[in-house]
């Protein structure tokens, strides 16, 4: 970056959300824009967790671009491997390498109201401005580790899942894991069988499904290959299942005790310890906690050398590990796998908005955008995968395209507006979308399945997820109803046109 860079729009993030925001920048004809990244390489969640196990609960073919389908998926469930040398593709592709800026951590963003513009600081000391803000960051980039007791006491290596550490030898380590998300599920099998013991820490269990995991044969390829309308209908396929399913979760939870049945069997094929299954067994209704994919989860806890503490860890005493049920154990590492900052975002605390707030200190009630995307007084500011436009049941890729549809025509909007101009979404426009969302929440399971979840704010509100189907939300944001916004004008322009406007009368 040049010290004074202006540019037409600054995205921040290079993971799924911010190229196929920067793609889609191109396709609309705008190649005035960067992509800041806090790192030296593109891919976001799938760079940064690198753990052993790494893969994908959706399915491949539907957790991709629609603009840029792979014939060449190896699994059915790709591993973090393969989606991120798919993204390193997009880049390439599209041509989005000139627009990267690596090691651009956001510090400060901040609305110039007289200039009409983002002013816009970097950890590596580079200072840029922008028209439009895209804020593509994504929910899953800051790993969140709980403050225990004594946790630096602690005298082995100490890591959370999305900060594996490499060059540590897990073999015959007494290997402690903490929780038992999405993450931990796939690391438990990875690491089982050189870790000498190994402890999980479950606060909560999870409902786990058998996951349906295969190659993708050289025949099935060379079909996508050479006939794309056939990688189309299996993404299709893919996609109409989930939104058939999607009733279940949003209108009739009761409808998915069919469900547990198949996890429950699914825990008694590899688990014939009846004190072990009451341990795994949830208490809640199934979908209220993301159901999680796996086929060799309960094999590995199964196993001689795992233990399962059915409590979360409460204290560190040295390298002994207290549980809150006063279970003790030993241990020479300890593994975090206890999600991210999701309704809390680090990012918000950096930007700035037209009344010298915070994105934080606006979302202190809890996150709130105008169609997951524009929040009131941060004018010309974006968020994709904003509040509530998360899923519990599909391909995230579907509402990030959805919300590009939104930007694109954001965009245009500003451009038939002319000069310089921002769009401001309005506060009762944002109330009124959130009412909406928060009232057809109140029947969905993640609200009534009985469960604390990472969906949650501190308030008990869910935030997250989206609680429709994603055809609902692409209808919602296919384009921008200006009557939501408030279009911004410089004062010094406004008086001057007023002025004029006097003279003329």
């Amino acid at each position: 970056m040049t010290e004074h860079e202006h540019v037409r729009v600054a995205v921040v993030g290079s993971g799924f959300g911010g190229l196929g925001a920067a793609v889609r920048l191109r396709r609309e004809g705008i190649t005035d824009f960067v992509i800041l990244e806090r790192a030296g390489s593109v891919g976001g969640t799938w760079r940064d967790n690198s753990y052993p196990g790494c893969a994908c609960d959706v399915p491949s073919h539907l957790y991709s671009f629609s603009f840029a389908p792979n014939p060449e998926w190896p699994r059915t469930f790709s591993g973090q491997r393969h989606i991120r040398a798919y993204l390193e593709h997009v880049t390439d592709t599209f041509g989005l390498r000139p627009h990267l800026r690596f090691d651009a951590e956001v510090q400060r963003m901040t609305w110039d109201a007289e200039e009409f513009r983002w002013e816009i600081e970097t950890a590596n000391g580079g200072r840029l401005t922008a028209d439009v803000v895209v804020s593509a960051t994504g929910p899953l980039s800051d790993p969140k580790v709980p403050d225990i007791p004594g946790l630096d006491s602690f005298p082995g290596k100490v890591f959370h899942s999305a900060r594996w550490d490499h060059d540590l030898d897990l073999t015959g380590k007494r290997v402690a894991m903490i929780g038992t998300g999405a993450s931990a599920i796939q690391i438990v099998p990875a690491i089982q069988p050189e870790a000498g013991r190994l402890t999980l820490f479950q606060r909560t269990p999870a409902w786990v499904m058998p996951r349906m995991d295969r190659a993708i044969s050289g025949a099935e390829r060379f079909l996508h290959r050479t006939l794309p309308v056939t990688t189309q209908l299996r993404r299709g396929l893919l996609w109409g299942i989930r939104e058939l399913q999607v009733q279940a979760f949003t209108k009739h939870p009761e409808e998915l005790g069919f469900v547990e049945q198949i996890a429950k069997r699914n825990m008694a094929r590899a688990i014939k310890d009846p004190a072990l299954r009451a341990k795994l067994t949830p208490d809640y209704r199934i979908g209220c906690k993301r159901i999680l994919l796996s086929s060799e989860y309960y094999p590995a806890l199964a196993k001689p050398n795992v233990d399962v503490v059915a409590s979360g860890l409460s204290e560190v005493r040295g390298s002994t590990l207290v549980a809150a049920d006063g279970t003790e154990t030993e241990a020479d590492v300890i593994i975090f796998g206890t999600g991210f900052h999701v309704t809390d975002m680090p990012i918000a605390e950096r930007v700035v908005g037209a009344d010298g707030r915070t994105l934080a200190e606006t979302w202190k009630g809890g996150m709130e955008a105008l169609r997951g995307a524009t929040a009131a007084g941060f004018p010309n500011f974006m968020t994709v995968i904003g509040p509530n436009t998360g899923l519990g049941n599909s391909s995230m890729i579907l509402m990030i395209e959805s919300q590009l549809n939104y930007l694109a025509d954001y965009l245009r909007q500003l451009r038939v507006l002319g000069g310089r101009a921002a769009l401001d979404a309005r506060p009762a426009a944002v109330d009124a979308w959130n009412q909406r969302v928060q009232t057809r929440m109140k029947r969905t399971v993640w609200n009534t399945g009985g469960c604390t979840s990472w969906y949650l704010d501190a308030s008990g509100r869910n935030t997250t997820i989206w609680p429709g189907t994603t055809a609902e939300f692409r209808r919602a944001t296919r384009r921008v109803d200006l009557a939501e916004y408030e279009v911004l004008r410089p004062a010094a322009r406004t008086a001057s046109a007023e002025g004029r406007a006097e003279v003329g009368a």
